[in-house]
């Protein structure tokens, strides 16, 4: 059985494209072995064989099984993560319209300079609205803020 797999494990290593993924289960064996099946049992087999045949490593270092290895990181997993370490300075920094934190966020938010002041006053003035308790959670700063970012005439551009 482990020559099987050995075997069928390599006879995917020419397939490569992200084209070839599924979205939802990322890439890997279980991708290629149940490509093109609908519904969400073969999405969960798939995702399983994914997960505990240890391959996606292999396959976005060297692009093969459906891997893509040059994929980013988009702008708002950034700010997530950069919200998630650093509630307590933004939500400080958020209440005072100013300070390192809230200029680093703006940063990865990719505000132009011409718009951080706009950007600044914003979150100052809107600080009930997103940053709504002490149990906030960094996905509710995220979206609140997002949403704020949305409603102003000169930070809309922004929005993600």
């Amino acid at each position: 059985m482990k020559k099987f797999i050995a075997i069928a494990a390599l006879a995917t290593l020419p397939l490569s494209g992200a084209a070839l993924a599924d979205s939802d289960i990322g890439c890997g064996l279980g991708t290629m072995v149940f490509d093109g099946q609908q519904g969400k049992v073969y999405k969960v087999l798939g995702a399983t064989t994914n997960g505990t045949s240890g391959n996606q490593t292999f396959g976005i270092t060297f692009g093969t099984l459906g891997c893509d290895g040059t994929g980013t990181i988009d702008s708002q997993q950034k700010l997530a993560m950069f919200i998630d370490g650093n509630m307590d300075n933004l939500a400080r920094d958020i209440a005072r319209g100013e300070g390192e934190t809230l200029a680093t966020l703006s940063e990865v938010w990719g505000i132009k300079d011409a718009d951080k002041a706009a950007f600044n006053d914003v979150a100052k003035q809107n600080f009930a609205s997103i940053v709504t308790s002490e149990q906030v959670t960094s996905q509710e700063v995220l979206t609140n803020l997002n949403t704020v970012v949305a409603q102003n005439e000169q930070l809309a551009a922004y929005k993600i």
